[in-house]
């Protein structure tokens, strides 16, 4: 199955490690180091064109890649529990 973060991409659901607030996780020095360093080593990428709200952590093959999204946690929450549209088989 796949989780739907927004605009056209989808990552697998079993390489999700974790959903994140960006406005409640940046406030810790670690989190903005882990997003520095990510961006530095070109493992981020952009799902939207606007303000992202979230990031989500996936690790696939022993890579981790972070997707910041327009989409809150709950939303992605919501289609990860197939609640929304955002869970494809």
């Amino acid at each position: 199955m796949y989780l739907h973060l927004g605009q056209s991409v989808v990552v697998p659901f079993d390489s999700v490690v974790g959903v994140f607030d960006l406005d409640n996780t940046t406030g810790s020095r670690i989190t903005r180091d882990l997003l520095r360093r990510a961006e530095r080593e070109g493992r981020v990428e952009t799902v939207t064109s606007e303000l992202p709200r979230s990031f989500v952590l996936c690790s696939e093959n022993g890579e981790q890649k972070i997707y910041l999204s327009q989409l809150t946690t709950a939303t992605l929450l919501k289609r990860s529990e197939g609640g929304g549209s955002g869970l494809q088989e």
